[in-house]
């Protein structure tokens, strides 16, 4: 249930997944009723694999987008999992917590309001020493400006 609240999403080839709460009497409860539907883009599907508890393997959680990368093993997931994060954790956390913050608002609002909403932050952004960091690396030709912790 809850793969549905993480941001990024892998899995490995013998992977399986399952909306299992129907089968023991349970509605679920733990948000996936409330994410499934906006994470794979279909009602349709979503309602299946909650009213049915079918299972679905990892071809098809990649399908339907509930995850974007499927891997022959679990090390190798791991590893390139590791690396994602450590590229994530290489950029500005300003620019990637509103980027974050920015995206989940505009699931609920129209797309002027998401406009709205990304250049109110962006004038505080424009502000932060990670953007004077980042223009001034550009200007020196240095390849990675240094961000902000966390």
């Amino acid at each position: 249930d809850l793969i549905t609240a993480a941001d990024i999403r892998y899995c490995t080839r013998d992977a399986w997944f399952q909306v299992k709460e129907v089968d023991i009497g349970m509605a679920a409860d733990v948000g996936t009723l409330q994410r499934l539907p906006k994470v794979i883009g279909s009602q349709s599907l979503a309602r299946e694999l909650c009213f049915t508890a079918r299972k679905f393997k990892s071809d098809e959680a990649y399908d339907c987008g509930l995850v974007s990368h499927v891997f022959a093993s679990r090390d190798d997931m791991l590893k390139q999992a590791f690396e994602l994060a450590k590229d994530i954790a290489s950029k500005s956390p300003i620019a990637v917590q509103g980027t974050k913050k920015n995206m989940v608002y505009s699931l609920e609002h129209t797309n002027q309001e998401g406009l709205d909403q990304i250049r109110e932050m962006n004038m505080l952004n424009l502000q932060s020493e990670d953007f004077i960091n980042a223009v001034m690396a550009q200007q020196s030709k240095d390849e990675m400006p240094v961000f902000s912790k966390l």
